[in-house]
């Protein structure tokens, strides 16, 4: 067993550096080349701070929003997760999920210090962030935390109860990086990046454990519609 999450382990690390090579290329190019989606950022973060500034109870309610979905509160959930993971006997799932944050999210910060962004600057701020801007820490960790764990959600769910859960999380990731634009804290480009890189380590990851599953003998199946291992909810639901 010992050496079967040892191979495992290894492979999510190389999936997660292969998902490195891909993304920060990526990140160069589209903050430090200038490409022309910079006059998309200026002209939305100048109108939805306009909306900001004239709403405060909007406002307010997207700090809330902001806050209860930022990185420490997925970061948790999915360590939950993976605790009762380990209690239900399901070792590998726990890896995944852990590994697949924690690389994701050390990815994130790499990025922000390669790339160095300044945040906007806007007269009259709503609100404040340390650090740089490319990419947004707060969408990658909703992407992060929200594509970890749909995918170990759905082998336990109908096929309805797997459309609804990707709405949700998809409904979460690009409500969480509407409230850094709205306010004032990030580019638009920076909440593209954000969930570029997040999908990126999830799809690795993913593909780094469904090819683990086949190396065992499993059949092949499809993470974004089955899981990350559809045996899992009979393993889980025969403990109970």
């Amino acid at each position: 067993m010992r050496n079967e999450e040892g191979r495992l382990g290894l492979r999510l690390a190389v999936a997660g550096l292969a998902a490195a090579l891909i993304v920060i290329p990526f990140s160069l190019l589209l903050v430090v080349a200038k490409m022309p989606v910079n006059g998309l950022d200026a002209q939305v973060a100048d109108e939805l701070h306009e909306y900001a500034l004239a709403h405060p109870g909007v406002t307010r309610l997207l700090i809330v929003w902001t806050d209860v979905f930022g990185p420490w509160p997925w970061r948790i959930a999915v360590i939950a997760y993976a605790v009762w993971l380990l209690y239900k006997g399901a070792p590998r799932l726990a890896v995944w999920a852990v590994t697949t944050v924690t690389v994701g999210g050390l990815l994130g910060l790499a990025v922000k210090i390669v790339v160095a962004r300044a945040r906007p600057h806007l007269p009259d701020p709503v609100a404040l962030a340390p650090g740089d801007s490319f990419p947004s820490g707060h969408v990658v960790n909703a992407a992060l935390g929200a594509g970890v764990i749909v995918l170990l959600l759905l082998p336990a769910l109908p096929r309805w109860g797997r459309r609804v859960a990707w709405a949700v999380a998809w409904f979460l990731v690009l409500s969480v990086g509407y409230t850094r634009i709205a306010l004032g804290v990030h580019w638009v480009s920076d909440v593209v990046g954000g969930i570029v890189l997040g999908a990126a380590v999830i799809a690795a990851t993913a593909a780094a454990f469904e090819t683990w599953r086949r190396d065992q003998g499993r059949r092949p199946a499809s993470p974004v519609t089955e899981g990350i291992e559809p045996e899992s909810a009979e393993v889980t639901n025969a403990q109970d």
